[in-house]
């Protein structure tokens, strides 16, 4: 064969060749591009926004999962269901019950679905110690509650908490059930999941991050760049200090008081918390809790934060308070049937 053609051949072969790779190429399906949080002015990822983290995920691992940090899609369905049929039972008048409900389930909101964080769904809120349990410093729940019954009693500096049986006066009940704090540390820190009213709003500054608390309308302030206070000031709340490491918002807080025991943990309550924002929908939250007088260790929790539509509207309880009267006045119908009975 003349040479000429040989290399005319191959030459239109390399081009058939190339013209194959070229359509093949084009017909792959294009990389997804990584996400990239937007940000603000100061280049720090925006945070801004309503949202959410109401889960059925509870915080502790239940035994039932016992040595299993992560739910198959099984488990998952299985769990999510119990966990949604003690509170949304009462609902539906017809479904059938083998428990009693309070009479305000209708009101509770702990979401639909168990928490998941990297495509996995976690059995237990808390992720160390592996075990998925509180390391608690034995009696130190029932010294706190000790040193609310001395600061009920007037105890100088030993606290003010609620002591459970006792309703001598409005001062003796929980600081939530004065409508004075969000119940079940929903305000933080940590800012945990509660029966209803999961939602926060937060709002952005180079200096001063506030996250506004749908629940009792409680509101943080956490300053950027600080110091902390001085020992001698202490907030229901703590003092929130933050700064950034990369895209993350690390959030140290002390300074606590004794009108708050979260978990049984002291005035020396330590906590820090992250918040990164992983995609358009999430920031993924996580916390550590450090108290040598209630813990034997320190341990954490990681959750996300869901964007959820706004705005948050303000909540009213004190103004409607019926409860507080209700208890108070219960408690003297029954001190009045115990001087009755002691004097037959």
């Amino acid at each position: 064969m003349n040479s000429r053609w040989i290399c005319v051949a191959a030459t239109g072969a390399l081009a058939v060749a190339s013209a194959f790779a070229q359509s093949a190429a084009d017909s792959k399906p294009a990389s997804k591009k990584a996400w990239s949080a937007p940000r603000l002015a100061d280049g720090h990822p925006d945070l801004q926004g309503t949202w959410t983290n109401a889960t059925l995920t509870p915080l502790e691992r239940p035994a039932q999962f016992a040595n299993q940090p992560f739910l198959t899609k099984e488990e998952t369905a299985k769990a999510e269901a119990q966990a949604r049929g003690l509170y949304t039972d009462v609902r539906n008048p017809n479904a059938e019950r083998d428990r009693d409900h309070a009479y305000n389930s209708l009101f509770f909101d702990r979401g639909q679905n168990y928490a998941v964080v990297d495509g996995q769904v976690r059995s237990s809120l808390i992720v160390d110690p592996p075990d998925g349990k509180i390391p608690r410093v034995p009696g130190a729940r029932a010294m706190a509650l000790r040193r609310a019954a001395a600061a009920a009693a007037g105890d100088e500096g030993a606290g003010a908490q609620a002591v459970i049986g006792r309703f001598d006066s409005v001062k003796d009940r929980p600081l939530g059930e004065r409508c004075l704090l969000g119940f079940g540390s929903t305000s933080g820190p940590p800012m945990m999941p509660v029966l209803y009213n999961n939602n926060y709003q937060i709002v952005q500054t180079p200096d001063r991050i506030m996250i506004l608390v749908e629940m009792v309308h409680d509101v943080r302030l956490i300053r950027m760049n600080s110091e902390h206070l001085p020992g001698s000031i202490r907030k229901w709340l703590g003092d929130s200090v933050g700064h950034w490491e990369g895209d993350t918002l690390l959030v140290d807080t002390t300074n606590f008081t004794d009108k708050t025991h979260y978990q049984g943990a002291t005035r020396d309550l330590h906590v820090m918390e992250r918040f990164k924002r992983v995609d358009d929908h999430t920031i993924l939250y996580r916390f550590t809790v450090e108290d040598p007088k209630a813990f034997t260790r320190a341990w954490s929790a990681e959750y996300p934060f869901l964007a959820t539509p706004g705005p948050i509207y303000e909540y009213a309880c004190h103004e409607g308070n019926y409860a507080m009267p209700d208890i108070l006045g219960g408690a003297r119908k029954e001190d009045d049937a115990a001087k009755k009975g002691s004097t037959k």
